[in-house]
C-alpha cells in the first residue's frame, strides 16, 4: 500500500495546451520571429521581407504562435502588426520570459539586422519628410488628434508626484515646439532638449528664446547617440512614440542613459481607427495598447509606478505612465 498519494494528474487539455504551447516554440523561423519582436512591432509584408519567407508561410507560423500566445496582434486600418505577448497575457509566464530570455541570447545575423536597418530607415524616411514640410504648422496639426492643455499640464502634475533621486538634469526627446521645456526648466537645473529633426528643433529654439528658458539646451540627434555619462534624473516623451520607427528602441536607449531610480515619464495615445492621421500628423503608429508599453518598459528594465488616462472630446484617449530605473539594472545591456 502507498503511502503518498500520487498528485493529482493534470486533465488531459492541460497537457495538450502545454504541448502546444512548446510545439509554437519549436521551429528556428517563429524563433526568429519572436527574436524580431523583441523592441518593435512588424506587420506581415514587413516580417516576410526580413526573414524572406513567403506571406502564407508567415501567416501560417504567426497564427501558431498568436495561438499559443507567445505573440499578441494590434490592428492599424487593414493591417495587422504583431508584437511579442506581455508576461500578464501568457498561460506559462515563467516559461514565456525563459524562452524570450534565451532567444535574446542569440548571436547577431548580420543579413538580418541589414533588412531590419531597411525597413528602419523606411519608416523614418515618411516622417522625416512630413515633419520637414509641416514644421511651421505642427501645433495646428497636433492639435487635429489632442491640444497641449489638454494634457501638458496633467504630465507637469504626474511629475511633481515623483519622487526623483535628484533634479539636476531633465531629457525630453522630441520637444515638438517646446512648451513642455517651460514647465521643466523651473524644476530642474538643467534642461536638455533633443529632437532627430532640424525644423522641428528651430521651433523649440524659438519658445526657448521667447521665454528666456537659460537653463535649456536644445541637441539635434538620436537618443542612442547620447553619451552614457549623461545619467539624466528624469527622461521625458511627450507624445513621440507614434512618431518613431521604433518606440521600444527609444524606450530601451532612455533605459540604458537613466541611473538607478530615476524616471521615465511617457505621455502618449492610446490605440485608436483613425487612420486620417498617417496623413495629416505624420503619425507611424496608430497609438499603443498600454500592455504594449509596459512590456517595453520591463524589457527596459523599467517599473511602472503611476499610470493615468484622460479621454478626449474627439475619441482619442491619451495615456500617462512613470516608470522607475530598478536599482538593480545599473548597468549597459
Amino acid at each position: 500500500m502507498l503511502t503518498d498519494s500520487l498528485p493529482e494528474q493534470a486533465s488531459d487539455s492541460d497537457a495538450l495546451a502545454l504541448a502546444s504551447y512548446l510545439k509554437a516554440a519549436a521551429d528556428p523561423l517563429r524563433l526568429a520571429v519572436l527574436r524580431l519582436l523583441k523592441r518593435d512591432s512588424f506587420a506581415v509584408l514587413e516580417l516576410c521581407h526580413l526573414l524572406a519567407v513567403k506571406q502564407s508561410g508567415m501567416s501560417h507560423h504567426l497564427k501558431i504562435l498568436a495561438q499559443a500566445g507567445l505573440v499578441a496582434t494590434r490592428r492599424e486600418g487593414n493591417t495587422i502588426f504583431y508584437r511579442r505577448a506581455a508576461a500578464a497575457e501568457s498561460e506559462h509566464p515563467e516559461l514565456q520570459q525563459a524562452l524570450f530570455a534565451r532567444i535574446d541570447r542569440m548571436p547577431p545575423d548580420a543579413a538580418l539586422a541589414a533588412r531590419l536597418a531597411e525597413v528602419q530607415r523606411e519608416r523614418t524616411a515618411s516622417s522625416t519628410a512630413f515633419f520637414e514640410d509641416n514644421a511651421a504648422l505642427f501645433r495646428e496639426q497636433q492639435e487635429q488628434i489632442a491640444d497641449y492643455e489638454l494634457y501638458g499640464p496633467a504630465v507637469a502634475r504626474l511629475l511633481d508626484q515623483l519622487d526623483l533621486p535628484a533634479q539636476q538634469l531633465a531629457l525630453e526627446i522630441g520637444p515638438g515646439n517646446g512648451q513642455f521645456l517651460g514647465e521643466l526648466a523651473p524644476r530642474f537645473a538643467r534642461v536638455l532638449g533633443l529632437d532627430n529633426n532640424q525644423p522641428m528643433l528651430a521651433q523649440a529654439a524659438d519658445y526657448v528664446s521667447a521665454h528666456q528658458l537659460k537653463n535649456v539646451d536644445l541637441q539635434c540627434g538620436e537618443i542612442a547617440g547620447l553619451p552614457a555619462s549623461l545619467k539624466p534624473d528624469c527622461v521625458v516623451l511627450n507624445m513621440v512614440l507614434h512618431h518613431t520607427p521604433s518606440p521600444a528602441a527609444v524606450i530601451a536607449a532612455a533605459g540604458q542613459l537613466l541611473p538607478p531610480d530615476a524616471v521615465l515619464l511617457v505621455c502618449e495615445l492610446c490605440h485608436h481607427q483613425q487612420s486620417w492621421v498617417r496623413e495629416s500628423c505624420g503619425d507611424i503608429w496608430l497609438g499603443f495598447d498600454p500592455d504594449e508599453l509596459t512590456g517595453w518598459f520591463a524589457q527596459a528594465k523599467l517599473a511602472v509606478e503611476h499610470s493615468q488616462y484622460l479621454a478626449l472630446r474627439n475619441g482619442f484617449q491619451i495615456q500617462i505612465h512613470a516608470a522607475r530605473k530598478l536599482p538593480s539594472f545599473n548597468h549597459l545591456v
